[in-house]
């Protein structure tokens, strides 16, 4: 059970989604013991995840956006239909725990280590929103987490971050094409094929950016946290170096390749908006700084230093530099206005 007299943000702003109950919207210091052990899991998180080959799941259409995590020559997606119903995955992937996250009120795919100072965290979902965001709690402390920031703000570990891995979101089609041999998100070690049901099939509303735009928030949203450097559903990928970050606006930048520094690091993001394909990564190879530019002629990104091709999961795939692969960044993808409140003092990169 959380221990709410440890908090870093007010008890009455953490809303439970009563799920068409009355009132809709149940602040955290007026919800009783049984009522938060209640809303515990409603949204069912995903433990002991079973993975399938990429034609498992029959509703799956190339055009479906789906999360991505690479270990080693290893590709998993989770897709987003998926994710819009269950939002939380606890898994292991080659010895490391992973807290694969989304929440479709902000659009935030984030991918966490599940290891804190040692301890193995696992996770559920509290059915409560903050600032229209997940918060998830903890099994082992019942600490209430800040989905989008990876923070503890309620109970015994409020303050604690989690340990940002990098993820990336982009359409199907273009995942496998990058990773033919992926494994796919299927079910559960009780029910492998669970996720063929046709309740997946259903997507969020095509409008909804919108909605978020002219500030129609599902839930509450403090005013005085937004950030109007952007326009607040602006799709944006943070990437994180130390305790630096900054946003890249997707749909500024379109395609192209993005030279910067965060945190005095140099980074590359490479991004397609027609696959909504995006990517952070170190231009470092062989300890010699690349530099790069999308060409649309071949839909290609290329290094001027040696003229190598580049694909978008940072791989070179013809030239001298062919075979080599840019360092994975740590990043976030969520709308503006998630970041702007999980992340008060990031930068904003506009060209």
């Amino acid at each position: 059970m959380v221990d709410t007299s440890i908090h870093s943000v007010p008890l009455g702003k953490i809303l439970f989604d009563t799920f068409g109950g009355f009132p809709r919207a149940l602040p955290l210091d007026r919800a009783s013991k049984g009522q938060i052990l209640d809303f515990q899991d409603v949204i069912v998180p995903i433990a002991s995840p079973v993975y399938g080959d990429s034609d498992d799941l029959s509703w799956l259409e190339d055009g479906d956006l789906v999360m991505g995590y690479v270990s080693g020559e290893k590709a998993f997606a989770y897709p987003i239909n998926v994710l819009n119903l269950h939002e939380i995955v606890n898994d292991e992937i080659d010895g490391v725990p992973l807290l694969v996250t989304y929440c479709p009120l902000c659009f935030s795919g984030v991918v966490y280590h599940r290891e804190l100072d040692g301890r193995l965290l696992t996770f559920g979902n509290t059915s409560a929103l903050y600032q229209s965001d997940l918060v998830m709690y903890d099994h082992q402390t019942g600490s209430y987490w800040f989905q989008v920031a990876g923070e503890a703000v309620v109970g015994t570990l409020t303050g604690s971050r989690l340990k940002l891995l990098p993820s990336t979101t982009m359409f199907w089609g273009e995942w496998k094409r990058l990773y033919p041999e992926t494994r796919l998100l299927t079910g559960t070690a009780q029910s492998p094929r669970a996720f063929d049901g046709g309740r997946y099939r259903r997507g969020f509303p095509g409008n909804f950016q919108d909605q978020i735009n002219k500030g129609r928030f599902i839930f509450p949203v403090d005013e005085e946290k937004l950030d109007d450097r952007l326009d607040k559903g602006e799709i944006v990928l943070t990437v994180e170096v130390g305790d630096a970050a900054t946003a890249f606006p997707l749909g500024i930048i379109g395609d192209g390749a993005v030279n910067h520094q965060v945190g005095g690091q140099p980074v590359v993001v490479f991004a397609r908006a027609g696959s909504r394909a995006v990517g952070a990564f170190s231009p470092v190879v062989d300890g010699r700084r690349l530099t790069f530019d999308y060409r649309e002629d071949t839909e290609s990104f290329f290094d001027r230093e040696t003229g190598t091709r580049w694909d978008e999961a940072g791989r070179g795939v013809s030239g001298s530099l062919a075979g080599a692969q840019l360092p994975r960044l740590d990043t976030r993808r969520a709308f503006w206005f998630s970041i702007a409140i999980a992340l008060p003092k990031v930068e904003v990169y506009l060209p």
